[in-house]
């Protein structure tokens, strides 16, 4: 059986300059921070611009999550991203819900249940956002624009100006409607919708805010190849254009740029992970110039945060996740990313430590200020291997990139189940070849131990129960407190701008400030919208 790259690429024994004696160096290649930005989107990379340490954290209750953030920020991290409770803020589900009651005792176990502008304040007290990069916790379509109009709100709460923000949203497709699909959903379309009104009010108000960032990363992680996640991410971000474009207020060089941020996730295939970043880069410059016509350089240049492990994390010999860790961090540093994030090596296992995030954060400061890694821009340039590699992975993206759009599109593709069916498929065959020992896992399927000789300490968070009551506590604090008439009134108010074709951010900024909540938010997107069921393949 012959040796391929987890995407399925064919390698040979050996590579030579016959492999790369077709490329075209400025075309194909160029200097580091000029098109097609295959080396890189920045001149000098790290001497200048070291990449942004950008931990996930969050758990139990809101405070819980701003002491962690506090903890990470004091050790190095250098950005923060919220997690918020994906029982309640993914779905906006009321407590007393059946998906959120009948697993009360999880509540706080997948982030922080941030569902008011009170608990955001309280997420977000004693830290400077007016200086630090962040992500608000905006995980999916339907939270998106009530997580950013609470952490607006907060900042204007501050007399911080909009401005003066810098940070980066989500509003995922991928974590609600492909990998983990919620029930309650709103039908993609709607997402889309609410989403590209986002957008709009960002290129309007908040010039250094990226609002939508569309996380390849959970396409990978849940189950497509390396190949696949560059392809559906870009068929995600043309459904923006399109749609941005089709609408008629901005040109695509007013709003591209917003869209130039992207997540990708390192999968332990060393060189085709670095591939994957370089060809990524290639193939957004020319699908802006060529498809759309964009000039501004910041549509062009593509900016790329990885979260490395993930996946590929195990709960067997769990130490052995630093050594992945550092692997796919190196591989994501010679491959130009912008910012990352390294799992903790105890997240299979349980929320992170505080020892193994600091583990993650110090994997990268020694990498940054010990490795060399930083010293030169993208030094694995003009090797035989690497660049028919990154050939190879743009020619086979292009050519899912093609599939996606023959279906319809991003949005009919999901729609349809199609890419569900994908997504199971890949996941299923790899799930096999580990099985069959084709891919080793080391600890899984090889170099297995009887006993586990290193205990790893299990954190635990304040419990479910708890969690629950304080917050249902809070809420129903609020709602006395609430002015009624302000609040009915900014719920009618986001009910007409939801019915409408206006944008939804002005409204929705004044729900969260009247004291809605994230569960009355999500009840009328629903009304609004109405509710869609993913195509599970059976």
């Amino acid at each position: 059986m012959g040796v391929t790259t987890t995407s399925g690429i064919p390698l040979k024994t050996v590579y030579t300059p016959a492999d790369i004696a077709e490329l075209d160096y400025e075309r194909e290649i160029g200097d580091p921070g000029r098109e097609p930005y295959t080396r890189g989107p920045y001149p000098e990379m790290y001497r200048a611009r070291p990449w942004r340490i950008f931990q996930l954290s969050g758990y139990g209750l809101p405070e819980d999550e701003r002491d962690r953030i506090r903890f990470l920020l004091e050790h190095g991290e250098t950005g923060f991203i919220m997690e918020p409770d994906l029982m309640t803020l993914y779905g906006m589900y009321d407590l007393d819900s059946p998906e959120v009651y009948e697993r009360r005792e999880e509540l706080g176990m997948y982030g922080a249940p941030l569902l008011s502008l009170r608990e955001y304040e309280r997420a977000l007290e004693g830290i400077p956002i007016e200086k630090l990069y962040a992500h608000p916790g905006a995980a999916t379509p339907i939270c998106s624009p009530y997580c950013h109009a609470c952490y607006f709100s907060v900042a204007r709460n501050r007399g911080i100006p909009l401005r003066e923000l810098r940070g980066t949203g989500e509003g995922d497709f991928f974590l609600a409607y492909l990998a983990t699909p919620m029930t309650k959903l709103i039908p993609p379309e709607h997402g889309l919708r609410l989403n590209c009104d986002l957008i709009e009010f960002c290129v309007e108000n908040l010039p250094g805010w990226v609002p939508v960032s569309v996380p390849g990363t959970n396409a990978r992680e849940s189950g497509l190849n390396g190949v696949q996640q560059i392809a559906v991410t870009f068929a995600n971000n043309i459904a923006y254009i399109e749609e941005l474009l089709r609408r008629g207020r901005h040109k695509i060089d007013d709003f591209a740029h917003t869209l130039g941020g992207v997540g990708f996730c390192p999968h332990m295939d060393f060189f085709e992970d670095i591939a994957i970043m370089r060809a990524a880069r290639r193939m957004w410059c020319r699908l802006l110039k060529e498809r759309y016509g964009a000039a501004d350089p910041r549509s062009t240049r593509l900016r790329i945060h990885v979260n490395v492990e993930g996946s590929t994390s195990t709960r067997q010999q769990p130490l052995n996740n630093i050594v992945r860790g550092t692997v796919g961090m190196m591989a994501a540093a010679l491959g130009g990313v912008q910012s990352a994030g390294v799992t903790a090596f105890d997240e299979a296992i349980c929320i992170p430590s505080e020892q193994a995030h600091i583990m993650s954060v110090r994997t990268q400061q020694i990498l940054q200020l010990e490795s060399g890694i930083a010293n030169v821009v993208d030094p694995l340039a003009g090797s035989y291997f690497v660049e028919h590699l990154t050939n190879e992975v743009e020619t086979r993206a292009w050519d899912y990139l093609n599939a996606i759009e023959r279906h319809g599109g991003f949005i009919a593709a999901l729609k349809s189940g199609w890419l569900h069916r994908e997504t199971a498929r890949e996941a299923m065959a790899y799930e096999q070849k580990v099985n069959r020992g084709e891919i080793k896992v080391v600890g899984v399927n090889c170099e297995r131990m009887e006993e586990e000789p290193y205990q790893v300490p299990v954190f635990s968070a304040r419990p479910g129960e708890e969690v629950y009551r304080i917050i249902s506590e809070r809420l129903e604090e609020l709602k006395r407190e609430r002015d009624p008439r302000e609040a009915a009134g900014a719920l009618d108010n986001l009910r007409r701008a939801l019915e409408s074709e206006e944008n939804v951010m002005p409204a929705m900024m004044r729900a969260v400030t009247a004291g809605l909540t994230a569960c009355e938010i999500g009840n009328v997107e629903r009304a609004a919208f109405g509710v869609w069921e993913a195509p599970l393949p059976l």
